[in-house]
């Protein structure tokens, strides 16, 4: 068993734990509620292409999603002092598009709070990071106010992808489908996605290399939005991705350990040429 299918065999027994205390159906009502009353409220249920977070991905510039991120299997403990409030409003007023959630708590140290709190404090997008394997997740997902989920091809198959993904854009959310490799990346069209990220960290080696991106990138419709996740450093990595046509970055550990947040966030987007 690798460390993927390791996480995502913990999380299946983590969805058991919670759907202890609140079952299956109790979760999905308190999703639906919440549609209902933001129909009320005179939102109607977006198109996948309308949604919150696929827009703050697609459309302009290259957009940066930021992550709030306390620890990560690789790296081990990146913010023992973690602020993860003044973190999410620091990544907003740098100009983040929206704003990633770490919230498996076994090998990221993550709570649901984190990201509950952080909705009440920031305007823009969220996705929840986490190792979605049941559909129980997606409802709370957006119970907990969450814009977006993680669906990875590595854990899921076929028929999981497009069910998932289709509860998620019912519920007004957005499907974040990572791949790690043409084949994934290939799966990950064919289940319908609108949005594709690829994570540039080999599975096996944990070694790094943001021009995975760049080829993948050229395998999917122009018209599917695109993300670079891991391993982009620098000014000149954002320069690279855009000109090949990249519509986002997901960044965590760089900005986690700048000593200034906002500033290193800047510098990433001078890449752009913003």
């Amino acid at each position: 068993m690798n460390l993927l299918e390791e996480i995502a065999a913990k999380t299946v027994e983590r969805v058991a734990e919670a759907k202890k205390a609140v079952p299956l159906e109790e979760m999905q009502k308190r999703a639906w509620d919440m549609v209902r009353e933001e129909q009320d409220a005179g939102h109607p249920v977006p198109s996948p292409e309308e949604a919150a977070f696929f827009r703050a991905v697609y459309e302009g510039d290259l957009s940066f999603i930021c992550e709030v991120k306390k620890a990560s299997p690789s790296k081990g403990l990146i913010a023992p002092d973690f602020p993860y409030l003044s973190i999410a409003q620091e990544y907003e007023r740098a100009g983040a598009s929206a704003i990633s959630v770490l919230t498996e708590p076994y090998w990221f140290q993550g709570e649901n709070r984190y990201l509950q709190e952080i909705r009440q404090k920031v305007s823009v997008p969220i996705l929840r990071k986490d190792f979605t394997v049941d559909e129980y997740m997606i409802y709370e997902a957006k119970v907990i106010g969450a814009d977006a989920v993680l669906l990875i091809c590595a854990i899921l198959n076929e028929e999981q992808l497009t069910a998932y993904r289709e509860i998620a854009e019912s519920l007004g959310m957005t499907a974040l489908v990572e791949a790690h490799d043409q084949e994934e990346v290939d799966r990950a069209a064919a289940s319908g996605a609108h949005l594709i990220g690829v994570n540039n960290r080999d599975l096996r080696t944990f070694t790094v290399d943001i021009h995975n991106s760049i080829r993948y990138r050229q395998s999917v419709d122009p018209r599917i939005g695109f993300v670079s996740e891991s391993g982009i450093r620098t000014a000149e990595d954002i320069a690279e991705l855009a000109e090949n046509h990249v519509n986002g970055v997901l960044i965590g550990e760089t900005l986690m350990r700048a000593p200034d947040r906002e500033a290193a966030l800047r510098e990433l987007m001078r890449g752009t040429g913003l």
